[in-house]
């Protein structure tokens, strides 16, 4: 795959080589910040507990391991969930269902057919904090890996954003000077640590702005 991308990028003058996008609240319509509790509460509901029963018990009796950088697998955070609320297979079965369509959200179109029309001259990935099961949700739903030439997803390299290291894997798989990429996150902690990284960096609120600076950058750069 970085040969693939190397061989398209040599001999070019551009500044801006390559362009990198989060993707919940980026390629994804979907409350990163939000959905979690609306999904938890929705069961609690349905099992009859209080609303916040499951993360009160996990914060006191079970710290959740950091499932973003792989230390929980899908199946150990079904068996935990399940536990806790009661449930049947075929409960946790709908559960987890329930979940992954939470997680993934809806599809922004626009974004994606953006960062489709960018590969025939720039290198293009993805970078997201992640969960065991999303590269296979995610493909599934939105043929991501057909998208762009690397998918960083955090639990599968064991680094997350904002750390340092997740930022200079992903430019060393491009093949790419730092000052060479365009980075468009929608959590602002990520878009500093990026900047801080030597990369270009556009915090995303509005998908026809993000689009603009970001081809503001790479005209500019």
């Amino acid at each position: 795959m970085t040969s693939t991308v190397t061989n398209r990028l040599e001999g070019t003058l551009m500044a801006i080589k390559a362009v990198v996008f989060d993707i919940g609240g980026v390629l994804e319509h979907v409350e990163d910040d939000a959905w979690p509790e609306v999904w938890m509460s929705r069961w609690e509901r349905r099992v009859h507990l209080p609303v916040g029963h499951v993360v009160a018990t996990l914060a006191e009796h079970e710290p959740t391991d950091d499932m973003v950088t792989g230390k929980m697998s899908e199946a150990q955070m079904r068996e935990r969930y399940a536990r806790l609320l009661g449930l049947d297979d075929d409960q946790a079965q709908q559960m987890m269902a329930e979940m992954w369509d939470a997680y993934c959200g809806e599809l922004d179109r626009q974004v994606r057919d953006f960062a489709a029309g960018l590969r025939l001259a720039y290198a293009t990935a993805i970078l997201s904090n992640s969960a065991d099961g999303a590269r296979r949700e995610e493909q599934r739903r939105f043929g991501f890996e057909e998208l762009v030439d690397v998918i960083v997803y955090s639990h599968e390299v064991g680094l997350a954003k904002p750390d340092p290291a997740i930022f200079n894997l992903t430019g060393k798989l491009l093949g790419v000077e730092p000052h060479e990429i365009v980075f468009l996150d929608d959590h602002d902690g990520h878009v500093e640590a990026a900047r801080a990284c030597g990369w270009h960096a556009v915090l995303h609120r509005d998908t026809t702005r993000s689009i603009q600076e970001i081809s503001e950058i790479i005209r500019d750069a």
